[in-house]
Order: structure tokens, then sequence, then C-alpha cells
């Protein structure tokens, strides 16, 4: 498969591009900042400068030509102000999937957040990012050119993947290590049987392939 992930240089995509490009995926990740490049060609990944911020629909969806799949990994980081929730976290999301719908392809799998809401109230950085969040998955969930999937880990950690996770519609809140949330993802973009779910994700104690297994055609 070709995978093309936006926010390449994120900490999940870059555990995803590693584990992807080791089973023999082509995968491409969309970076902000050329230096950031030698970090993607040791995880195996091609990369590809372009600012979402700024792109045009027309920009990404060349990118996207042949591509097998698309993730939407990118984020403005935790040191970002409200604005930047706006331009990426839901803006980008959006340009990302309209760019994918212009380009034909159809498997779009969303890293969002637990907690992801376009209702969700409050002024605070971080009530902005779940509403942005939320708006932006509610906008692919409309999308009938997709086969989306939207995955809502729980708190990220940096501790070392277990393998064992909890992956339903709705888990109650809890912690999920990166590695994990990687894993998961790499399932994902296989199974288009979950094509249509909006999936919760924290520690558990099922087997990464078993845990998407169960969900897949739910």
């Amino acid at each position: 498969m070709r995978i093309v992930i936006a926010g390449g240089h994120g900490q999940i995509a870059l555990r995803l591009e590693r584990l992807l490009s080791a089973r023999g995926d082509e995968v491409a990740g969309i970076i902000r900042r050329a230096e950031q490049g030698d970090d993607l060609r040791a995880a195996g990944a091609e990369p590809v400068l372009l600012d979402l911020e700024s792109a045009s629909v027309e920009e990404v969806a060349a990118l996207l030509q042949g591509a097998d799949a698309a993730v939407f990994a990118a984020g403005a980081g935790p040191g970002s102000g409200t604005a930047r929730k706006e331009t990426v976290d839901k803006g980008a999301a959006v340009l990302f999937a309209d760019a994918a719908v212009r380009a034909g392809v159809r498997r779009f799998v969303v890293v969002s957040s637990m907690g992801a809401d376009p209702a969700h109230r409050g002024d605070d950085v971080f009530d902005v990012y779940l509403r942005a969040k939320g708006e932006a998955d509610a906008y692919v969930t409309r999308l009938n050119a997709l086969d989306w999937t939207v995955l809502r880990p729980g708190a990220l950690t940096d501790a070392p993947g277990t393998g064992l996770v909890r992956l339903e519609a709705h888990t109650g809140r809890g912690a999920v290590t990166r590695d994990d949330v990687a894993a998961v993802l790499a399932e994902l973009v296989d199974t288009s049987a979950t094509a249509g779910l909006t999936l919760e994700l924290i520690g558990g104690s099922t087997p990464v392939t078993v845990a998407v297994k169960s969900v897949a055609g739910n």
C-alpha cells in the first residue's frame, strides 16, 4: 500500500511510519519544515514538504494521487494557542479530507482525541481544541466519498507499548501509550471493515490485532 500521513513528524506519526515501512508499505509523511526530513527517512518514510495551514486543496490532492490510504495525524501541539487549534486541528483536517475526496483516496483514518465534541463548551485552549477536533470529525464523517475511521485515544503516554488495548465505541477515560496508538492505526489502515466507526482507545487486555478485528464491521 501507499499511505500518506499528514503531520508526518508527530510522535504518533513517526511510530506509525516505522511500523508501516517495516511491513513493506510505501509511506509518505507531510511535514512543514525541511529539517524534519531526516527523522522521517530514518523511520522509512518519504518526507513531503507542505504547510497544510496555507496549502490549497489542489496542492494536497496532488500529493495524494495514487495513494491507497490517508491518515490525518497532524496537530497544532500543546504549546499552541487557540488560533492554531482552528487552523490545524480543524482546518487542516477538513482540507486533507477534501483533498482525499478530490484525489479519489477512499480509505481515510483520523487521529482525534477522546472528548472531541463540536458542542464542547468553554474558552480555554483545551476546550477550543476538543471543539475543533469534534468539528473536524463531524465534517469527515459526513463525507460519503470516504471510507473513514475516527480513532479517539485517551491520555497519551511515552511508556513502552504493551500491544494490549481496549478499542470500543465508548471505553471510558484512560491512558494509552503512543506505541499502542500507532499499532492500532497500522491495523486500521489495513482494515476497511472499520469504515464508518468512531472508536475510543485506551490501554487494556486485548491484543491489538484481535481488538481491531473484533470491532470490524460493527
